[in-house]
């Protein structure tokens, strides 16, 4: 089952009166069950078209269908709706809500919306599964921690935590072991790979040429261009 389609899309700047293309005419398909890597220096455009994909950034061009359904033209109550439904999103720099625990920062999602996997959920379960999501990510110690008093690596797995908890079909995650340790990036890595064995989607983009072995397709962007690369 295809769970993302992303068809010739383009995002275009203006700089200096000139006009570049930070992304050129990207197509990939994600199945449920895929494990996609994307690579590529800083600066050629791979958090760019993680920002389209996710609907938080508008394309020149293109198109971009998630679960059959085209985010083009969605509000943006919708692009929420469908964000926190069908996508877990682990976006690179800091995005838990200062006021809040760690274990309310995780919760939060569950109850903004309700979906299929959550929608007979009362709080008590969020609560258990957010815990849990804790323990997998190495971060149950810190449940009543607030972000300000976690350090760059504990912000990012409890981030990833976050994105699990309406159990995703589709998870896509901007460098999401950038700040960890060699054994604290296996263990995540393996995370998404057991996530993926169960159907979900993953889509990582990543600097780390170690963690390509735990996916099952790798593609690199290069000058705004992606392509997939041989196995």
């Amino acid at each position: 089952m295809m769970l993302l389609e992303v068809k010739d899309l383009t995002k275009e700047y203006k700089r200096n009166n000139l006009f570049f293309q930070a992304v050129r005419h990207a197509n990939l398909n994600v199945d449920a069950g895929d494990f996609v890597s994307i690579i590529g220096r800083s600066g050629s455009g791979k958090s760019t078209l993680l920002n389209m994909i996710t609907g938080l950034l508008n394309p020149s061009s293109g198109n971009v269908n998630i679960a059959g359904k085209s985010i083009q033209g969605l509000s943006d109550l919708d692009l929420s709706h469908l964000r926190n439904s069908q996508i877990g999103y682990v976006p690179q720099g800091m995005s838990l809500l200062a006021n809040l625990s760690v274990l309310e920062n995780i919760s939060l999602p569950a109850f903004l919306f309700k979906n299929n996997n959550n929608k007979h959920t009362n709080g008590d379960e969020i609560a258990e599964r957010s815990l849990a999501l804790l323990d997998q990510t190495g971060t149950s110690h810190l449940a009543a921690s607030y972000p300000k008093q976690l350090s760059g690596g504990e912000l990012r797995r409890v981030s990833i935590a976050r994105a699990l908890i309406n159990k995703p079909a589709l998870l896509i995650a901007d460098e999401p072991t950038g700040d960890l340790d060699a054994e604290t990036t296996a263990g995540i890595m393996d995370l998404f790979r057991g996530i993926a064995r169960k159907g979900t989607a993953v889509l990582i983009v990543t600097h780390e040429l170690d963690t390509l072995d735990y996916g099952n397709r790798v593609y690199r962007m290069d000058a705004g261009v992606l392509r997939e690369e041989a196995r």
